[in-house]
């Protein structure tokens, strides 16, 4: 149907605020900015209205369809990263050390766009789904997801069914990856302290290092993959940062390390989990100190349902995307905690141009195909505004 497409205008004013929102990135939780030219932008679609509860960052918006149908969550992330842009355009980023390298900006000028799609199927009485459209904050880090579940998102809207998406740059533009099962890992990031007793550096006898405990740690750490995983599972464990000392002749009193394990196996997971703690507690008593880990929220595994993939996969070939299936990763998804509480779907999103070298996320000089603009707000619109239930 004709009536899922962008007009050109429509795509012009998504494609505006996605340079825009680019330009001025925000980092989780203080997603002011982003979230004022968000309401300003649907302000100025017909039907669209905003429901009571509204989070401190981030918004929910409602497009009511007649009645006759589903209620159906759109949902799209909107922070950005500390990380400084080299990519180079007239929209790069203007806020330094801030950058959209995880391509938020353009799941959230999707949605935008998906919005201006359903407001004309509501025209013309074509919507029978009432569209719940989450733009929700503070993904990175993966704590957005949980502090508006706690706040009462899911008092506010009763959606039957959810569906998010994200830009993928090792697949190509023009494909949609539609996989079913476990699509992103489950993870659990945390902080070890490691606390000793330090003293002037000519006299190591007197000190307990945290340094040289910390060291060892980081090597027995590794040993979880290695010698404690089933080889047939995916697991890893990151140590991302390690803080500690002082001037050159002072030891250091204590270390802080900061981490990631992640897996798509619920019991590698549990079993990492465990093994973290007895190799923290193990290795600092080798070393004369004291170890401490304190964990983050476990992310579930992004579990798409069976039951969905067939209508998810009609959708993007609706849309003139060539469906196929991806490797799963090793990164985490905070929808994922959405999925546990309603049926929903997750779609990868090709944003490598043909003939380009996929920059990946995360990292200073990628950048999306905005011409994937057009695909991916059809796709999030006739997510909504076809379901008809499972």
């Amino acid at each position: 149907m004709e009536s899922y497409k962008l007009t050109e205008k429509e795509y012009e004013i998504i494609l505006n605020i996605k340079r825009d929102l680019h330009m001025h990135p925000e980092v989780a939780h203080d997603e002011f900015r982003t979230t004022k030219a968000i309401k300003e932008a649907l302000e100025r679609i017909q039907g669209v209205e905003f429901i009571e509860w509204q989070p401190r960052t981030g918004l929910v918006a409602r497009i009511q369809g007649d009645g006759t149908g589903s209620e159906v969550m759109l949902r799209a992330d909107i922070d950005a990263i500390e990380q400084t842009e080299e990519y180079e355009s007239s929209w790069k980023s203007q806020n330094p050390g801030v950058m959209h390298a995880c391509g938020h900006d353009f799941h959230t000028s999707s949605l935008i766009g998906a919005a201006h799609i359903l407001s004309r199927l509501k025209a013309q009485g074509e919507l029978k789904n009432t569209v719940d459209l989450l733009f929700q904050p503070a993904e990175e880090g993966t704590t957005g997801a949980r502090m508006l579940i706690d706040g009462g998102l899911f008092d506010a809207i009763h959606p039957d069914v959810c569906f998010g998406m994200h830009n993928w740059p090792s697949v190509e533009s023009g494909k949609v990856v539609c996989h079913v099962g476990s699509l992103m890992s489950g993870k659990r990031n945390f902080e070890i302290h490691i606390i000793g007793s330090g003293g002037h550096g000519s006299m190591p006898h007197l000190n307990r290092d945290p340094i040289v405990c910390s060291a060892a740690l980081i090597q027995n750490l590794q040993t979880i993959v290695s010698r404690n995983i089933d080889p047939a599972d995916n697991l890893v464990l990151s140590i991302s940062m390690i803080e500690g000392g002082r001037p050159v002749n002072i030891v250091a009193d204590d270390v802080r390390l900061v981490g990631t394990v992640r897996s798509q196996s619920n019991k590698a997971l549990d079993v990492a989990i465990s093994r973290v703690e007895e190799i923290v507690e193990y290795t600092a008593s080798a070393y004369g100190c004291k170890g401490e880990v304190e964990w983050a929220e476990r992310i579930p595994a992004l579990d798409n349902r069976e039951t969905l993939l067939e209508f998810a996969s009609q959708c993007a070939r609706r849309c003139g995307a060539e469906v196929t299936d991806w490797t799963p990763s090793l990164a985490s998804e905070d929808f994922a905690l959405y999925q546990q509480a309603v049926p929903g779907f997750y779609y990868w999103v090709g944003s490598t141009p043909k003939g380009e070298t996929p920059e990946d996320l995360h990292r200073p000089l990628f950048h999306t195909d905005d011409n994937m603009l057009r695909m991916a707000a059809e796709l999030f619109a006739r997510s909504a505004g076809e379901y008809e239930g499972e």
